[in-house]
This record gives structure tokens, sequence and C-alpha cells, in this order.
């Protein structure tokens, strides 16, 4: 049977974890990776002073895609993009701008190996979630997947360690087997919205049917631009048999 620990068990565990991070830190010390403060208490590598100067992504914004609009919205708002061809996915949200502390640590994991910026990015992550996607119901997390050539050239695929932190807070097991790159795909970064369509088109595929069939899936990324990855994706979710596809991704680019 469960028990609620006691008062004076409560206090002297918290005095123990204050007293791990202080020692912790005096080993390896933290800094902010915007401002170069020292132990940041918001999160691990991001101070409360460079998050609060990070554009987070608020409404209003379109009812589907999430991308923010210029004005005053007060009722139902479907973006020009998603009106002329509907996406694949249900809903597609983000945390954060692609720019200041955020954009840094993004940029630091994806190129610099910076894998200890993962927990700070999953939290951004997580309360998205828990802002955009309340009472929402999931079965699985899951990565966009990276080529296996380019996966093994970087060692690892930033989305799926960003998907498995997020899937430990949400007490779901992320599933990178379910959905596969089936062919390499020139960067995105410099592309036009049409030449990004045509880049990812068809290069992914879902795999395990009789498990992906009937499911919630939410399909997570680093950073969000036109969406036509995490589209491209949604697509080979539901021809697998998904029910639903939701998008969260860390920055909108």
């Amino acid at each position: 049977m469960f028990e609620t620990p006691r008062l004076g068990s409560l206090k002297l565990s918290t005095s123990l974890g204050r007293a791990k991070h202080v020692f912790l830190d005096t080993l390896y010390p933290r800094n902010c990776i915007g401002c170069g403060v020292s132990a940041p208490e918001r999160f691990n590598y991001i101070c409360w002073d460079c998050w609060s100067d990070t554009a987070r992504i608020e409404a209003p914004f379109c009812d589907l895609c999430g991308d923010p609009v210029a004005g005053s919205v007060d009722h139902e708002f479907i973006c020009y993009s998603c009106s002329a061809e509907k996406p694949a996915f249900d809903g597609a949200r983000s945390a954060a701008r692609y720019d200041g502390v955020v954009g840094e640590a993004l940029r630091q994991l994806k190129y610099e190996k910076a894998l200890w910026m993962a927990p700070d990015l999953a939290e951004l992550l997580l309360n998205c979630l828990k802002a955009e996607y309340s009472g929402r119901k999931f079965d699985l997390v899951v990565p966009v997947p990276l080529y296996h050539v380019r996966r093994r050239e970087r060692g690892y695929n930033q989305s799926a360690v960003l998907a498995s932190e997020l899937g430990r807070r949400i007490q779901l097991k992320s599933e990178p087997g379910i959905l596969r790159r089936i062919r390499p795909t020139t960067t995105q970064t410099n592309l036009t919205a049409p030449q990004r369509l045509s880049n990812v088109n068809n290069a992914f595929e879902s795999r395990r049917p009789k498990w992906l069939a009937g499911r919630r899936v939410l399909l997570v990324d680093d950073v969000m631009t036109t969406g036509a990855t995490v589209n491209a994706c949604a697509k080979a979710l539901k021809k697998g048999g998904a029910l639903s596809v939701h998008v969260v991704t860390v920055a909108r680019g």
C-alpha cells in the first residue's frame, strides 16, 4: 500500500536533493548558454532571464498547423496554407521561436553533440504539450527519423533523443522503429516551401502496422518551419493505420 511521506521526510529529502545539486555544480559547473550565469534554476542550462526573453509561440495561431497570426482572432482560424491543402496531421504546436537561447540550445544539440541540452528542451516540449494538448490522450510517441546514413554519421537522432526524454515525462515509451526514412533528403534549411515538399515527398514509411493500427500518435521533432517534413511523416503514419497524428516541436522556424 502506498503511504504519503511524512512532512519531516519530505523536508529531509528536499534538503538532500539540494545538497546533491550544489555538490554536482561544484564539480561540474553549469552555466546558462545564453548569458553565462552560473547554475540556472529554471532549467539546467537556460536561466530564467534568457527564457523570459524568448519569443514563445502563443495564440492566436492556426488551429491546425499552429502558425502564429498577427492581430486579434476571437474565432476558429485556419491559415491559407491549411485551407488550400489540409495537412495530414491533426494538429501541430511548437513551444518557441527558433531564435535566442532556444535556437542556440537546439543548434548545440544537433551539431555539437550537446546531449545534455535534451532535458531542458524536453521540458519545453512538456510545457507545450500541457498548454496546447491538455486532456488529449496519446498511445505512442514517435520521433521524426533520420536517414540511416546521416544517423550513423551524427551518432544519434536529436528528435529521437527529445522524444525519449518527453516520453519518460508523460509515461509513454518512445517508438523510433514505427517510422523510417527510406531515402536520403537534402537539408531543408535553404529550400523554398515547394522545394521542401518535393524533397520529403514519399521519403517516409511506417512499420509494424499491427502495432500502429488505431493508435493516437504524438509526433516529435526539434524544429518545424513549413511543416513539410512532419506532414510527410503524418501521411506515412496514417497510411500505416494511425488513428490520429498530432505534432509537437521545440521550435518554430
